[in-house]
């Protein structure tokens, strides 16, 4: 077989600034399963079947020479965010709000869409979203 990725499963690193701060958001708020923790620089959380390491800054390594890993400079500006479908937008809002979540707005209906926007403690971008569809 000719499959690079045979067996595998895909990581997002996110670079956070304290690593006890993510970590509460991401299993109190969130609800997260905290799979790993690694030497206090670094966690695995399980979140709606993905994987994600949260690691705080560093520098170059033998392997990724000339490379930083840094938290967002500013958090106005997104490189990457995540979209989480759910079945009640506002519902989840609600419960997200209850626990901690700092939304930017409350949900916005656009058509047949309802979602809104919030950020984990480094300014990471979250959307929930609903879809509704006419049929």
């Amino acid at each position: 077989m000719n499959d690079p990725f045979q067996n595998s499963e895909l990581t997002t690193i996110l670079v956070v600034s304290n690593l006890q701060a993510s970590k509460a958001f991401y299993l109190d708020v969130l609800g997260a399963d905290l799979f790993r923790e690694y030497g206090g620089d670094s966690i695995v959380i399980s979140l709606l079947g993905h994987w994600i390491l949260l690691v705080t800054a560093g520098g170059p390594t033998e392997d990724k020479p000339g490379v930083r890993f840094d938290p967002p400079a500013d958090k106005h500006t997104v490189t990457h965010s995540y979209t989480i479908r759910v079945e009640d937008c506002m519902r989840s809002y609600n419960i997200l709000k209850e626990r901690g979540a700092d939304f930017l707005t409350p949900p916005v209906v656009r058509g047949a869409e309802t979602r809104c926007f919030f950020r984990d403690p480094d300014g990471h971008l979250f959307e929930i979203s609903e879809y509704r569809s006419n049929s």
